[in-house]
């Protein structure tokens, strides 16, 4: 006999312990049986950080492929779910880094030196780094754990440097010194989309930059970086300004440096903003690269690579043209490689880049030359890791010409190779794509895949798969052996990330997964790394393997507090979905989660909701008891059309009716609407209509009607459970099991419902359901009419 209460702190860890024992979620394999014939359907998880703890976003997303992938599963397919973590190059440094802090043994990585330091990383990984598998296995995610794939393991390692190396050799990655996002306390380069802009009111100083040839005249300029003047090679006014137009050409002193620099004409300074004149520093702003760019000017670097200003001589660097025709920036000639005589004045050397901001100011008010200072309402940039303000510096990076490897990507989506569901996030992937950077691939931090180039005494590099092959490389070159020096960068986490569909199933070898699981078919993803990860999916999955790395991309909303509130710490509004989990079981999250997952629209989160799907896991659990008590087991053979009765007849159609709509709801990703079919079925027709009418039936003389009615009645609960398994992995399972009397995994791994519309008999529905409206009606007018329910 089931138990009174369902108690899932018990049964989810017996259950999923022996799913796990069993193989059940193995790959190549139809309904448990090894090498059996099935249509392959894979799917990638995206690679949790090894940092990282289950979230609610993880809890949401997580849901929807299990969903996915059981129901494929069910359904006779060959089903694969590849998990995995990413080594999360940054996150998992800064995390090692903090612990060796607290130890309080005054270890630093830097004491410790690069191979003992990522030493110490592999320990932590060890120790801590499963931490987040775990949790998805609290949450029932029927992964093939068996395939388990870390970023940094030796297969996928291979599989980076063999597509680096091919990259290089095809001219997709080069080297190149140029601005790129700086984050001041990881001492590392981040990319556009790792930085975080803040809303905040600074302040705009306007300073007085003297003629040079005639210091009674004075262009005025506005700068929010007072520090970066010290790098400043022009003023720029645009060519129609006539206030300017007499002194484009002339030059101006640089107040502070006594440095002489052009006034250029160019249509970046907008004559409707504040002065009109706006100061040009190449090597401390995106945008004054470009027009430093355009017009040939020095590019002077004056801070260091923890943005205080440089003590030693300053870098200057001027424009020269490759051989293929673009500008780079080279070493001024003459100068000491890019060291120039000029230094910066004593008492501004080695400040932090803030303490030499309000030190330039005063600098300007002792010579008369601050204008004026107006509040200023701006964003900031942020390093979202390390939370510091970004600072724009030139640098020596390594690109990958992603402008060239969008193109196929571009296409891929517009000929519905790949399609977004919701389509509406197209739109997004082409503007990003279509206006794409060279993306900036290099890291200066030590844990992630270092990149395989080496440096010979000249400078000229060498890029191989191994550092014999890059010694012999450069023998043949120098015509002698010759000592090169290893690249010290690291690459961006994404760059590994990218080849995540293909590298986990064994590319570059030819394995059989890699030719029965590619492509994918569903990548569950959030919009928020359409950029980071989906992009360079698609870019890496059609150059290297020819073939989009998967045929749909789901994008599904966020989770956000019942008030619509995104989620932060610092609001004190964060749910843990392990505490739900521990408080109302997997699968009343699993169902609330999925029921609120409307396409397009953010899921607004609260306890209550999953108070009540747990409630509904209450309802499912009482009405197998009530059918278990009644003696409505399953009998073999049972053939629902075969039903004379008319209660029985409409609950096979109606649960026809309900499969049907699951299944179109799952074919177009409308999860909510398959969970509100399976919610109003079970709760409403299955439990308060058709188990009240059928009371009478079980319990009456009429022999031939109860029997048909217990084994009607117990094939519909059976195929209920069945359609419910996706959704609610664990009770569906547990109730299976027990009336069935088989084993852990015979839901799990066994077969979809087939359910004909033939089973739909309309005359009989047109009669019940005429019943169950003329009963609601008089039980509203009842209500209407305060009459007590045990009036007759």
């Amino acid at each position: 006999m089931l138990d009174k209460t369902y108690r899932p702190e018990t049964v989810e860890k017996q259950l999923y312990e022996a799913w796990e024992r069993d193989g059940a979620f193995r790959c190549n394999r139809v309904h448990g049986v090894e090498g059996a014939s099935g249509a392959p359907y894979s799917i990638v998880i995206p690679p949790p950080n090894v940092t990282g703890s289950l979230h609610m976003g993880h809890a949401l997303n997580n849901t929807l492929q299990d969903i996915l992938i059981r129901y494929k599963r069910m359904r006779g397919g060959d089903v694969l779910w590849q998990p995995g973590t990413d080594h999360a190059g940054i996150a998992t440094q800064m995390v090692v880094e903090r612990r060796m802090e607290t130890e309080g043994t005054g270890e630093t990585r830097h004491t410790l030196g690069r191979e003992k330091f990522i030493e110490r990383i592999w320990e932590w990984k060890a120790e801590s780094g499963g931490t987040i598998t775990g949790q998805l296995r609290r949450l029932g995610a029927s992964c093939d754990w068996d395939r388990e794939r870390f970023t940094m393991d030796d297969g996928l390692s291979a599989a980076v440097r063999k597509v680096f190396v091919r990259l290089y050799k095809e001219g997709l990655i080069y080297r190149d010194k140029r601005l790129v996002n700086w984050d001041p306390l990881l001492h590392t380069a981040i990319s556009d989309l790792e930085v975080e802009q803040r809303e905040t009111v600074g302040k705009m100083w306007y300073f007085r930059y003297p003629l040079a040839d005639d210091p009674s005249r004075f262009v005025a300029v506005g700068t929010t970086r007072p520090e970066t003047m010290l790098g400043d090679t022009a003023v720029a006014v645009h060519p129609e300004d006539a206030r300017y137009a007499d002194l484009i050409g002339q030059d101006v002193l640089l107040p502070i440096v006594n440095r002489r620099i052009p006034i250029v004409a160019d249509d970046y300074a907008d004559p409707d903003k504040g002065s009109g004149a706006v100061k040009i520093t190449p090597a401390h702003d995106f945008n004054d690269f470009e027009v430093g760019k355009r017009h040939r000017l020095k590019v002077i670097n004056v801070l260091d690579r923890e943005a205080r200003i440089r003590a030693d001589a300053i870098e200057v660097w001027r424009w020269t043209e490759t051989g293929s025709g673009a500008m780079t920036v080279a070493p001024e000639p003459g100068a000491g490689g890019a060291q120039e005589a000029e230094t910066l004045p004593d008492h501004l050397r080695g400040l932090d880049r803030f303490e030499a901001r309000d030190v330039v100011v005063k600098d300007f008010e002792r010579l008369g030359l601050l204008d004026r200072i107006e509040d200023n309402p701006m964003t900031a940039p942020y390093g979202d890791r390390s939370g510091v303000v970004i600072e724009p510096l030139l640098t020596d990076q390594w690109f990958v010409r992603a402008e060239v490897l969008a193109g196929p990507a571009i296409e891929a989506v517009e000929q519905g190779r790949t399609r977004f569901v919701p389509r509406n996030w197209e739109k997004t992937y082409f503007d990003w794509m279509r206006n794409i950077q060279p993306w900036c691939i290099s890291r200066q931090i030590w844990w992630g895949h270092r990149i395989p180039a080496w440096f010979g005494p000249d400078g000229r590099i060498f890029v191989e798969l191994t550092e014999a092959a890059a010694l012999a490389a450069a023998e043949a070159h120098y015509g002698a052996p010759t000592e090169l020096r290893r690249e010290t960068d690291v690459l961006d986490t994404w760059f590994s990330s990218a080849l995540w569909p293909f590298s986990t199933l064994g590319w570059p070898e030819e394995t059989p997964e890699l030719a029965r699981y590619y492509p994918t078919d569903t990548l569950v993803t959030a919009f928020d790394i359409i950029f980071f990860w989906v992009a360079r999916m698609m870019m890496f999955g059609l150059h290297f393997m020819k073939e989009v790395p998967f045929r749909t991309v789901y994008i599904h909303a966020l989770v956000r507090d019942e008030k619509g509130q995104k989620m932060s710490k610092s609001k004190g509004n964060v749910i843990d979905p392990l505490v739900l989990v521990d408080e109302y079981g997997a699968d009343a999250l699993r169902f609330t989660l999925t029921a609120l997952a409307a396409q397009g629209r953010d899921v607004k989160l609260s306890k209550s909701r999953v108070e009540g799907y747990r409630n509904f896991c209450t309802k499912l659990w009482n009405a197998a008891r009530f059918c278990e008590m009644n003696d409505c087991r399953p009998v073999a053979g049972f053939d629902p059309a075969a039903c004379s009765m008319t209660l029985n007849r409409w609950i096979v159609g109606k649960l026809a009716e309900c499969a049907a709509e699951v299944e179109r709801a799952l074919a177009d990703y409308k999860f909510n609407d398959a969970a509100g079919a399976l919610y109003q079925f079970t709760w409403g027709t299955f439990c308060d209509w058709h188990l009240e009418f059928a009371k009478p039936l079980l319990t009456g003389d009429d022999e031939s009607a109860k029997s048909e009615t217990r084994a009607a009645t117990a094939w519909v609960l059976d195929r209920l459970l069945h359609l419910l398994h996706p959704f609610m992995p664990f009770i569906t399972e547990e109730l299976h099991r027990h009336l069935n009397g088989g084993k852990p995994g015979d839901l799990l791994l066994g077969r979809w419902p087939e359910l004909p519309e033939t089973l739909i008999d309309p005359a009989t529905a047109a009669e019940m359901d005429w019943l169950v409206r003329l009963i609601t009606t008089v039980r509203a007018v009842r209500s209407e009419m305060n009459v007590p329910p045990s009036a007759r």
